[in-house]
């Protein structure tokens, strides 16, 4: 028989931390907590097989699941000393998702579950406390009603805040046992009144019910979009917990708050949290209530006079302390913990590795494997390649003016600068329009997940450091400033107004300080990030790791110098026709392209000499020795010509023919499909003097570096666009001819290679006959892709994202190689050049060279590196360390 139920609670557990697979984060772990001997309430996980069945048979359970769930249900009633349904001493439970992937707030949760007009009788009676009886009943009439009922919270809240105003109360608190009765009733009525049913009194059906909208909720749109945005297969299900009820709103001698072993934001080694006396845990990060910090050093930094837990409730303060060093020292890793306090005693409801910013990852890491926790090797996986990327750009100028309008909460750090927008549907229209955005919310929601998605910057009025916007905007990496109190949002005119009365509207530009919690009017100078200090020391342990090289694609100082910083290698690509559209030079290349014969041609190639002899001159000073691997003229030719009416008399008078000339030659050289047209090397063997000036000016650029003392330079010349072995042959005597020419004039040896782009199917199938002559092999897996696929890349946008959708595709070919077809091209290409040339030097450029999946793959194959932009070599020194680890 298979078992679908596990059991935990009682310091004993039947499950543990290593199921996540089957028993979800959640479950796995309240198990281990359980197994640990941590004061867990019991309960029982639901498998994440059940969720599977039910998805594969019609919304089905498996035929016995209900007995092991009634059997589960005893144990946990008599851990407990209560029973489910008991009108005397009734069992209440909490049922919550458990994915194997943390997805939080992204499925349903039902709490109280088990309440009814006969067992909130007998919870009051065993209490002594009628208002703490119909608060919970209400709660679960709200949230089951929600949540398995389909009738929206937000008719409850208006109902609540009704009698409120008739009351003249200010706050939930405020209201007695007997309105949270009237308002019970309220509840149920309008439960019928929008369904024509009753609302459900066995606890039998409710929990079914719960059972099941947990599931659903798995396909819901809000999860669909977290994991399409985090890579989570659907088809992994998520698990069901129920687990008995404790209450931290039974009295001033209740609790309940969500703590981080460490801080999530900076990664400080300091006991982090919020809590709230005579509260329940949505309480906590639904910013109804303002939290109140867990630490005095909390407390200090924030400036707050709000009485910390610490102060408050010592001894319990104390063994919750105990708790996170025990589960930290146990998991390795920062802890996320919820716990409830219930009548003086604590109860840990969840641990999970917690979330948390790049800049807190890195700090963590470092510290971590200093304190001999964990190892260089394990400091080194611990953080996403990917995620890198946020600590590589600038923040705020610290120094530069700010016109602040609220300080708040600093929930997520970085800086963001958008124009304002107050729903995530018009913040996913305004980027589509190419408008950076700040999403302003009174709360987010998970309905809000796209547009937080797409936006630079979080805006909440209300909620902590632990509220739905923090621990998204956090995971995202986007900057995120909430529980700006002062602030106030109208939805229906698009406005939010500070303290002081000013109005912003929807488009007018902000910026957030997510380090500091400030929102500033307007836009301020930002600084570029300081690479020193823990990324030094993370980046020196991954450079003593990985075997594979890392270099930059750079055509500009600029460029060249920014990957220098990020500890690029040398340059992968240098494209030169980047520098032909330089405005010093672009009409010369007009020229060259408009002259009737080669005389004319060379008489404009002499002019665009010296710019690129400068272009080299520089790369190659700021390499230092590194190599250099230039790629000569790709692009067709009509990309450089005018399409103004100014540009082309411009360039008719430079060239001395009629504006009327200018335009047939331009359309004599237009092409239908000028990817697959006279590009790449196919110019170089129509016009030999093209290359050949681009030749002159690389070995003239090398020997004028040497002889000014600089570094040996061994400049790699590609080759590109080759499809078969007598085009790269022609290239290579032209390439040749000139360095012989160029050194014995100048009296220097200059050792360079001429190698080619593999970018064609026909040449990675060729490539043992094309090493012969090339000493190299740079993949050019962009157009290896375009031209595998028989995609366009500009246009394949408009359907992939569909093809991903519909799953006919797992991810977009342009950002991850396609390691079935592609990939099987630049194996074989790899292993047919080495057959002929053993020590043939082997690397990919484009934008897969920054892609993590795409490097792992690289490392497998043995490529000597992969060269990416300036912003990504981080990321690719990591992802390259990972492969090896992951060996």
């Amino acid at each position: 028989m298979t078992k679908w139920v596990y059991t935990f609670g009682n310091g004993a557990a039947e499950g543990r931390a290593e199921m996540k697979e089957l028993l979800g984060g959640k479950g796995a772990n309240l198990a281990e907590m359980s197994n640990l001997g941590l004061p867990v309430p019991a309960g029982f996980t639901i498998t994440t097989e059940v969720c599977t069945h039910f998805y594969d048979n019609d919304r089905t359970y498996p035929a016995d699941l209900e007995d092991q769930v009634r059997e589960a249900l005893t144990t946990i009633e008599g851990i407990m000393d209560a029973k489910f349904g008991d009108p005397t001493s009734p069992l209440l439970v909490s049922v919550r998702s458990g994915a194997r992937a943390s997805m939080p707030g992204m499925m349903d949760t039902v709490l109280n579950l088990g309440l009814n007009d006969e067992t909130v009788a007998g919870l009051a009676a065993a209490s002594g406390d009628d208002r703490f009886a119909y608060d919970s009943y209400r709660r679960f009439i709200q949230m089951y009603s929600d949540v398995v009922l389909g009738v929206d919270h937000y008719i409850f809240e208006e109902l609540l805040e009704y009698l409120k105003d008739e009351k003249d109360y200010t706050l939930d608190t405020d209201l007695t046992g007997a309105d949270w009765k009237e308002l019970c009733d309220q509840f149920k009525a309008k439960v019928k009144e929008e369904l024509e049913e009753d609302f459900p009194q066995d606890p039998k059906a409710q929990l079914w019910g719960a059972i099941g909208a947990v599931f659903k909720s798995w396909m819901n749109t809000r999860a669909n979009t977290y994991r399409a945005l985090h890579n989570i297969p659907a088809q992994w299900g998520t698990a069901v917990n129920i687990q008995a009820m404790v209450f931290g709103n039974m009295g001033d001698d209740c609790a309940t708050g969500v703590c981080f072993s460490r801080n999530p934001s900076t990664g400080a080694n300091h006991f982090y949290g919020e809590y709230l006396i005579n509260a329940q845990g949505e309480d906590v990060v639904a910013g109804i209530r303002t939290p109140q910090p867990l630490t005095v050093f909390e407390k200090e930094e924030a400036g707050s006079d709000l009485a910390a837990m610490e102060e408050v409730m010592p001894v319990t303060f104390k063994e919750l302390d105990d708790i996170r060093h025990t589960l930290e020292a146990h998991y390795k890793d920062m802890q996320d913990m919820e716990f409830t306090i219930q009548k003086g005693k604590l109860w840990m409801l969840q641990t999970r590795v917690g979330k948390r910013t790049v800049k807190a990852a890195l700090t963590m890491a470092v510290d971590m494997c200093n304190e001999g926790l964990i190892s260089k090797e394990e400091a080194i996986m611990r953080l996403e390649p990917h995620s890198l990327d946020q600590l590589l750009h600038p923040t705020l100028d610290p120094d530069a003016p700010r016109e602040v309008i609220s300080q708040a909460l600093p929930a997520s750090p970085g800086a963001a600068t958008g124009r304002i927008v107050f729903s995530a549907e018009d913040a996913e229209n305004w980027v589509k329009r190419k408008e950076a955005v700040i999403l302003v919310r009174t709360e987010t929601s998970p309905e809000d997940i796209g547009g937080m998605h797409v936006s630079e910057g979080i805006l909440t009025t209300r909620g902590g450091m632990t509220s739905h916007a923090a621990v998204v905007a956090r995971g995202m990496g986007t900057p995120c400033v909430s529980g700006a109190g002062d602030m106030k949002v109208d939805y229906k005119a698009k406005t939010v107004t500070t303290m002081d009365g000013k109005v912003f509207a929807e488009g007018d530009v902000i910026t957030l300080d997510g380090g500091t919690g400030q929102v500033i009017a307007g836009t301020v100078p930002t600084i570029q990030p300081e690479l020193s200090g823990d990324f030094a020391t993370l980046m020196g342990w991954v450079d003593e790791v990985r075997t594979m090289g890392v270099r930059t694609n750079a055509e500009t100082p600029h460029d060249a110098e920014m990957a220098r910083k990020f500890g690029a290698e040398g340059i992968g690509l240098c494209r030169t026709e980047h520098m032909f559209f330089d405005s010093s030079r672009i009409n010369y290349v007009r020229e060259m392209i408009l002259a009737d014969g080669e005389a004319k041609r060379r008489e404009a190639l002499a002019h665009i000499l010296p710019f690129q002899r400068q272009d080299f001159e520089d790369l190659f000073k700021i390499m230092e020795g590194l190599p250099v691997t230039i790629r000569l003229l790709d692009p067709p030719l009509h990309e450089f010509l005018p399409h103004t009416e100014h540009d082309m008399a411009e360039v008719a008078k430079l060239a001395g023919m009629s504006v009327q000339h200018v335009k047939e030659r331009a359309e004599e050289l237009a092409e239908q499909n000028p990817m697959l047209g006279h590009r790449g090397c196919r110019l170089g063997i129509t016009y030999p003097e093209i290359y050949e000036m681009q030749a002159r000016a690389i070995f003239e650029a090398a020997c004028n570096v040497t002889k000014a003392g600089g570094k040996p330079v061994v400049p790699e010349i590609m080759i590109p666009l080759v499809a078969m072995k007598r085009e790269l042959d022609r290239m290579k005597e032209v390439v040749d001819t000139v360095a012989k020419e160029v050194c014995a004039t100048m009296g220097i040896k200059i050792d360079y290679m001429v190698g080619t782009m593999i970018e064609l199917p026909r040449a990675a199938l060729q490539a043992g006959k094309i090493a012969e002559t090339a000493e190299f092999f740079s993949f050019g897996t962009n157009d290896l892709t375009q031209t595998t696929y028989g995609l366009s890349r500009d246009d394949a946008g408009k359907f992939l994202r569909v093809y991903q959708e519909k799953g006919v595709i797992d991810v977009d070919p342009f950002v991850t190689i396609d390691q079935d077809g592609v990939g099987e091209l630049v194996k074989l290409g790899a292993e047919r050049g080495r057959e002929t040339r053993p020590d043939i030097k082997l690397g990919i450029c484009g934008e897969h060279g920054g892609d993590p999946a795409s490097v792992a793959f690289c490392h497998k194959l043995g490529l000597s590196y992969v060269s990416c932009s300036p912003f990504r070599v981080p990321i690719a020194r990591l992802a390259a360390a990972q492969a090896v680890l992951n060996d």
